[in-house]
């Protein structure tokens, strides 16, 4: 049945996609290595994040910028912080896995070292900086707070350090 020069528009809610859900991806889909991450290397990899965003926030929140050696301090902390977010998303993504030609332990322990070390080095040159703050002050609180942070991300560095050792080694007996 044709109606003659009558056009009728029908809007159907019910087949709008932006009411529908279905086209939108859930977080289950993404690939999750929950072993990964109740692993020692996965809890140390939280800490780091965890730990570094501290010594980031608390530095960024003070006038570190009138010393030039808190320069080099959010440096490390930055640059560590979201290259260790990386590779936690890397390894919990199982992503890592679909690049065999890369030697992902031989990378990890490098980078793990590297970290501790440049962290031990910022968190002694935080610690030199912090008695020129006054006592008391934002400033000297946020400086001391930071430093104790700085040490213990440098410590879980070195324990991921040590993992990746022994998993460097257990790859090279293989």
């Amino acid at each position: 049945m044709e109606e003659s020069g009558v056009s009728r528009s029908v809007i159907n809610t019910s087949s709008n996609p932006y009411l529908e859900f279905d086209h939108i991806s859930t977080v289950s889909s993404i690939p999750c290595d929950k072993q990964f991450i109740k692993s020692a290397a996965g809890l140390l990899a939280c800490a780091e994040v965890v730990l570094g965003l501290l010594v980031c926030g608390l530095i960024a929140g003070t006038d570190y910028f009138r010393m030039s050696p808190f320069g080099w301090v959010m440096f490390v902390a930055v640059f560590y912080w979201v290259l260790t977010l990386f590779l936690l998303i890397l390894f919990l993504t199982q992503a890592h896995s679909r690049i065999p030609q890369v030697p992902w332990s031989t990378v990890v322990l490098i980078f793990n070292t590297s970290a501790t070390l440049l962290y031990l080095v910022a968190a002694v040159v935080e610690a030199t900086l912090v008695d020129h703050g006054v006592k008391g002050h934002h400033n000297y609180n946020s400086w001391a707070a930071s430093t104790f942070f700085a040490f213990l991300v440098s410590l879980c560095y070195g324990g991921s350090a040590y993992l990746g050792l022994k998993a460097w080694r257990d790859r090279g007996e293989e």
